[in-house]
């Protein structure tokens, strides 16, 4: 059987990535035709077309390489990690991570665990792109990301998950709200108050499933994708909000005091993970980011 190689398999990704050939070839240092002369052979090699070409629009994939896509570049970055295994001595670990991170998650979690991360691994260079989780997912399954750190609310059964922490969703109240009295509130208490709700997949499911165990229909008084306006419109006795992400220190961005609370009997809780594709064997780089990840939130727990 004709075997593909791996540098035909790096021309495809970079023309789906770029959207065009000739930029493709131009990032690889190549000339156009070497691109479309490999990529002939490797759809013949493969009996499937892999490219659809736009007249002066470029180029776009096929649902065939969108199907081969993720092994591909799981293909090439085992390739890059065999290559620096061999020209590093001993267990130095080096090369690029893509790192993806639920927009709530982001601010409070991966500063430190970044400067953690890299005082053991300098030469690992990690690129972060923060997002909704449906974003995420769809770059972890189309193998633009190589992790990603999400709530594990509904993910599919095909990830790989890493348990990092568990937290608790808490009631956030304006400063003087008559609830802050009471040590802990419960959601009988809210459900005549005006909601806050932070309107972004999956929280916004997470949070009206509360509501809906108990056999409650919350008053929505505002929506709004962005934690800190949230937090911002409470301090601004707009109203309550559930939230589970906390940030360090009970205050707005403008310096608005926030009254916390526990919420009463809380059964559902939130669990972080960090999440790959179950079906791809792991980077050396992958794992490595696992295992510090995994004490550092350790030490943050017992911290």
């Amino acid at each position: 059987m004709n075997k593909y190689t791996l540098r035909q398999l790096e021309y495809l990704v970079a023309c789906i990535d770029n959207r065009s050939i000739a930029k493709a070839a131009k990032l690889m240092n190549v000339s156009q035709p070497t691109i479309s002369v490999a990529i002939s052979k490797l759809e013949a090699q493969f009996g499937v077309q892999l490219l659809l070409r736009h007249h002066s629009q470029g180029v776009s994939a096929t649902p065939s390489a969108n199907n081969i896509l993720p092994s591909a570049r799981s293909l090439l970055a085992h390739a890059e990690d065999l290559q620096r295994q061999a020209m590093l001595t001993g267990t130095a670990i080096a090369g690029d991570l893509r790192l993806g991170s639920f927009s709530t998650l982001a601010p409070l979690i991966l500063p430190g665990l970044i400067r953690t991360y890299t005082q053991t691994y300098p030469d690992v260079h990690i690129h972060i792109q923060e997002g909704t989780e449906e974003q995420l997912l769809k770059k972890l399954y189309n193998g633009q990301l190589d992790i990603a750190m999400l709530y594990d609310v509904g993910l599919p059964e095909d990830l790989r998950r890493v348990e990092l922490a568990l937290r608790r969703p808490y009631i956030a109240l304006p400063f003087g709200h008559h609830l802050a009295e009471f040590p802990a509130v419960r959601l009988s208490q809210l459900v005549d108050e005006p909601l806050i709700l932070l309107d972004i997949a999956p929280s916004r499911q997470f949070f009206l499933s509360l509501f809906e165990t108990a056999g409650l229909t919350p008053k929505i008084a505002h929506t709004s994708p962005s934690l800190e306006l949230v937090r911002g419109m409470v301090g601004h006795g707009l109203g309550y909000s559930i939230l589970v992400t906390r940030p360090h220190g009970d205050m707005t961005y403008d310096g608005k005091k926030l009254a916390i609370r526990p919420l009463e009997s809380a059964t559902e809780n939130s669990l972080i993970v960090l999440a790959s594709l179950a079906d791809l064997r792991k980077t050396r780089l992958v794992a490595s980011f696992e295992d510090v990840a995994l004490r550092f939130a350790s030490a943050r727990a017992n911290g």
